[in-house]
């Protein structure tokens, strides 16, 4: 599994989905209680079923009510898309939750054009 390739200025949230996007990571995840389900199909993931392939934290420079994550991941049946969430007070505790039980989490190291 390797993360997406997003060389260069991470300019914002938008640029990384949009880089996730161009690289195949289609589906739209959310979670619900316990398990992530993707949008479009309906399926349902438990953590042991989730691979987080690699994660971009982005910081509001006026405001930092602006912190967001954005999760690249893929499942077990080879569905490949992303979720984002706030972090910090605004940050949606199930998703916070869920994502505290997957276990395989990597972090791809990106280079600076």
């Amino acid at each position: 599994m390797k993360g997406i390739n997003v060389s260069g200025n991470m300019r914002s949230l938008s640029y990384c989905m949009d880089k996730a996007v161009e690289q195949g990571y289609t589906a739209n995840f959310q979670v619900i209680g316990l398990f992530m389900h993707q949008v479009d199909t309906g399926l349902s993931y438990s953590p042991d079923q989730v691979h987080i392939v690699d994660y971009f934290r982005f910081e509001g420079q006026s405001d930092p009510d602006d912190n967001a994550i954005l999760y690249i991941i893929e499942t077990n049946d080879g569905s490949k898309g992303t979720i984002a969430d706030a972090y910090g007070m605004y940050a949606n505790r199930q998703i916070g939750d869920f994502f505290v039980e997957v276990e395989d989490i990597h972090k791809k190291k990106t280079t600076k054009e």
